[in-house]
């Protein structure tokens, strides 16, 4: 990972956008629905360092060579993080491609070096987003603290945020019934009824591009990652980076029922054999549990 992404909260925050021409325009209309205090700076006016003081974020933009330069000295000068459209090499952060959904943000970012390819993997992401979503996330925003209430387990909690997000209130959202939808979603934490987590029995695959589109969901939402010796390398990076890890030796059945009876999704990685009896070892446990073979190789 060449440059680490992190999210700046723009309300309240002042952004500067220096400069002139369609760079600097584009600035200003990806931040116009922003909740930041937007302030254009142009000529003279971008070369004092006094201008851009208090600044969360500074885009700076110019065919102009010699003014880019004098401004970015101005702008760091007063201590602020500064983007040069076109100049990574002049830029202390650099824009990616976004995806706007709201409080639902997704950014693709090639660390300068390649910006239509993260335009043009932003064109594939987008159609999946749905529009929606951000007001979902509002919704799940408003009842922060009734849902840390009624579920102040976390592995609970993340269970039942799984079932709302596959259920009626996630529906009305994504239909802009918002009312319907904040109405369905304070029913359910009404009933204070996590979904029961499950027990993901993954056969390792070779290499990862041999996974199934299941199996890599399961990956992903994964609260406990069990991995068996013989998993390649590779296989397991499309887990959840706050995942537990356990070794599969290290691990008996008995846990992984329980931890899915407790709302958790435990993920387990290995060969067919140790999975065809950890199957069984599940199955006597009543625990809810589902086997996802590999993709057949093309």
């Amino acid at each position: 990972m060449e440059a680490f992404p992190a999210f700046f909260p723009l309300s309240g925050a002042r952004v500067v956008i220096a400069g002139e021409g369609e760079g600097a325009d584009a600035k200003a209309r990806l931040l116009a629905n922003s909740p930041a205090m937007v302030v254009r700076l142009k000529d003279a006016a971008a070369l004092d360092p006094i201008a851009y003081r208090g600044a969360a974020l500074v885009f700076l933009a110019s065919p102009d060579s010699v003014f880019l330069a004098e401004a970015t000295k101005a702008a760091k000068t007063a201590g602020a993080p500064v983007n040069v459209v076109d100049h990574p090499e002049l830029s202390d952060f650099h824009t990616p491609a976004i995806i706007d959904r709201g409080q639902v943000v997704a950014a693709i970012g090639t660390a300068g070096a390649a910006p239509m390819l993260a335009a043009l993997l932003r064109a594939d992401l987008e159609a999946r987003i749905p529009e929606g979503m951000g007001a979902m996330v509002t919704l799940l925003g408003d009842q922060r603290e009734a849902l840390r209430a009624q579920f102040p387990d976390l592995a609970q909690r993340r269970a039942f945020l799984r079932g709302v997000l596959d259920g009626p209130a996630a529906d009305a959202a994504m239909r802009g019934e918002t009312e319907a939808a904040a109405e369905l979603l304070a029913a359910e934490i009404a009933k204070g009824a996590a979904a029961l987590g499950k027990v993901w029995l993954i056969v390792a695959p070779a290499t990862r591009d041999l996974l199934s589109l299941r199996a890599a969901r399961a990956l992903a939402a994964a609260d406990v990652l069990v991995v068996g010796d013989e998993v390649a390398a590779g296989v397991t990076t499309l887990a959840r980076r706050d995942a537990s890890w356990r070794k599969a030796n290290d691990t008996d059945d008995a846990f992984l029922a329980k931890s899915a009876a407790g709302g958790a999704q435990a993920v387990v990685v290995d060969s067919p054999s140790e999975l065809a009896e950890r199957a069984i070892q599940l199955a006597g446990l009543s625990a809810a549990y589902e086997v996802l073979t590999s993709a057949e190789p093309g």
